[in-house]
């Protein structure tokens, strides 16, 4: 199993940034596919997710009306579309897959990537 964030990097407040993220290894159609993110001395937090079928997006107050997830089954593939960037998005962002749905609970990780937003 492999879930390979990509996309990541240092941007200025007010910029945008695309999130990549691929997977194998699993029946990636069945798995919602979800973002955590983890800034240095804070708790992980739960960024999105959207649903197996597509149907269902779900975003974390803070990045609601700025972030947008989306996902492509035939590539296997989900984006994190990330726009208004604020410094305080700043954190290692995670990719995540969980059969159950979007709980923000996860089977399956990836090894994360850097987003930096300097102010």
């Amino acid at each position: 199993v492999q879930l390979v964030e990509s996309g990541g990097g240092l941007v200025q407040a007010g910029g945008s940034l695309r999130l990549s993220c691929t997977a194998s290894g699993f029946a990636f159609d069945d798995y919602a596919i979800g973002w955590f993110r983890q800034a240095p001395g804070k708790e992980r937090e739960g960024v999105s997710c959207i649903s197996s079928d597509d149907s269902r997006e779900f975003y974390a107050d803070s990045v609601k009306g700025r972030f947008t997830i989306s996902r492509d089954n035939a590539k296997n593939a989900v984006y994190l579309q990330m726009t208004r960037l604020k410094p305080e998005d700043t954190a290692v962002y995670f990719c995540t897959a969980d059969y159950t749905g979007c709980r923000f609970s996860a089977d399956y990780w990836g090894q994360g990537i850097q987003v930096t937003v300097a102010s």
